[in-house]
């Protein structure tokens, strides 16, 4: 989706915008991270590589910065944006208020480098992984956004949406 206007942080509004990837492998399977809070790593969750637009960055150029930065995964396709949602939470000491688009991603990179994370990943990420949708569909830990399992379930029977689908607001 090349073109989008670049969207940088909303300081007036308190906001961030986030650019979210759906990383697939051939196998189609979703990488994801694991997360917690840094003060108390008994609260933990998976989520999707990506982070906030930067500068005068586009969403596209912030999805492909965030996962080379995070994952270490700089061969990707990137597709159209599957699902927007706003995300509102308490994380390391500040509330976190985020408006998120989530793009698909396809890559035949397997490999993981965390080398790129900043000092704040450093303290809340401890691994990534490749989940397939059937161990997602039966997982019991805490996974973002929280439908995830079923909407790429969707995405792999049906393809990606005509346009973004709206997800609402999570509040962690």
């Amino acid at each position: 989706m090349s073109g989008t206007a670049a969207a940088p942080h909303d300081a007036a509004a308190g906001r961030r915008r986030v650019a979210r990837v759906v990383l697939l492998d051939p196998a189609d399977r979703i990488l994801l991270m694991h997360g917690f809070e840094p003060a108390d790593p008994s609260l933990n969750w998976w989520f999707t590589p990506g982070g906030g637009v930067e500068g005068a960055e586009t969403l596209e150029e912030a999805a492909r910065r965030e996962v080379a930065e995070e994952t270490g995964i700089s061969r990707l396709s990137l597709g159209p944006v599957l699902w927007r949602r706003t995300a509102s939470f308490p994380f390391d000491g500040r509330a976190w208020e985020q408006d998120e688009w989530y793009f698909l991603g396809r890559t035949e990179t397997l490999d993981v480098d965390t080398g790129g994370h900043t000092d704040l990943e450093r303290r809340s990420v401890d691994g990534l992984r490749w989940w397939s949708c059937e161990e997602l569909l039966g997982t019991r830990e805490t996974v973002y956004p929280i439908r995830l399992a079923g909407l790429l379930r969707t995405l792999l029977d049906e393809g990606p949406p005509l346009s973004p689908i709206l997800l609402g607001t999570e509040r962690g």
